[in-house]
């Protein structure tokens, strides 16, 4: 069976660590809780966007080792399909270091892509049939980059929406741009991007010009607790946030992008899938870790209808 949204990137191993504070240069902190998941944004994507309904196909690479059961049990528990995955005999599956603070709930983030950034053209050509055949292609910027490219090239000449969430940010080609359904940058991301500094509507609304003159169909721009800036080249909006206390805002981006591309798959407006990913944002940053914090649909379901 075909899957209509194909989530392809990244799989790690994420290892992450709470503190009181997080460390400067040098120092030293003693930490109150360990916790080891899977992760990676490709991945952390996929899991959310299955949790919220979405039926997925999860394309990624992982090495070898015993890292790499950590993904697979959660794709089984996820009942996520193990057909399309990659693996390298040589080089491990990758890790995210991650620290939090405890008391503000941010993070700084290491990632060693590992596996996952040795995808191949003879990979690609192997899962091409489901690559064509899906309604929505979703890719980050964690695995190699012209496995992206290739990916994306395919997808588009066979009509598939390709949605290309742009972290951690790199330069990419206007090439790989044009023709893309969507881009779901931060306001980082979409300066590096575009050059304009995000910091309000008539910025944002400059950056999606530079964005559009690639051949980008769509932007949205995600503002972290201030919601989302969304252009579909005819109306520019922001769509508020909920307003939550965050425990840990580890992959509350990744859960974003899998709450949208699942709810776009249903048929729902780009305004309203917006919605509906904040509220599945927001529920994941009241709980610890990636993958492990996605909310299931019933879930979500019932902050929307307590939020109205």
């Amino acid at each position: 069976m075909q899957r209509n949204i194909t989530v392809f990137g990244s799989s790690v191993v994420d290892l992450m660590s709470r503190a009181p504070h997080l460390p400067a240069p040098a120092e030293t902190v003693k930490g109150s809780f360990f916790m080891q998941s899977p992760g990676g944004k490709g991945f952390n994507q996929a899991i959310a966007a299955r949790k919220a309904g979405g039926d997925v196909a999860m394309i990624t690479k992982l090495g070898r080792d015993g890292l790499a059961q950590i993904p697979l049990r959660a794709m089984r528990e996820a009942e996520l399909s193990e057909k399309y995955l990659f693996f390298n005999d040589s080089v491990p599956t990758g890790t995210a270091l991650i620290m939090v603070d405890e008391t503000s709930g941010q993070n700084a983030i290491v990632i060693v892509p590992g596996a996952c950034s040795t995808i191949t053209d003879t990979d690609i050509a192997a899962v091409s049939e489901q690559i064509c055949s899906s309604e929505y292609l979703l890719l980050q910027l964690e695995i190699n980059q012209d496995a992206n490219e290739k990916a994306a090239k395919l997808a588009k000449a066979h009509g598939v929406r390709v949605i290309v969430n742009t972290a951690p940010y790199q330069p990419v080609s206007d090439e790989f741009l044009r023709g893309v359904y969507l881009v779901t940058p931060n306001e980082v991301e979409a300066e590096g991007l575009t050059g304009i500094p995000v910091t309000d509507l008539k910025s944002a609304d400059r950056a999606a010009d530079v964005l559009f003159a690639k051949g980008v169909q769509n932007v949205l721009i995600t503002l972290g607790s201030r919601g989302v800036y969304l252009n579909t080249g005819g109306k520019s909006e922001i769509i508020p946030a909920y307003r939550v206390d965050a425990v840990d805002t580890t992959g509350a981006g990744d859960a974003f992008n899998g709450g949208l591309i699942a709810a776009l798959a249903e048929g729902r407006s780009l305004h309203d899938a917006a919605i509906f990913a904040n509220a599945l944002a927001a529920l994941s940053v009241q709980r610890l870790g990636t993958t492990t914090s996605m909310p299931h649909r019933s879930e979500i379901d019932a902050f929307l209808r307590e939020r109205g």
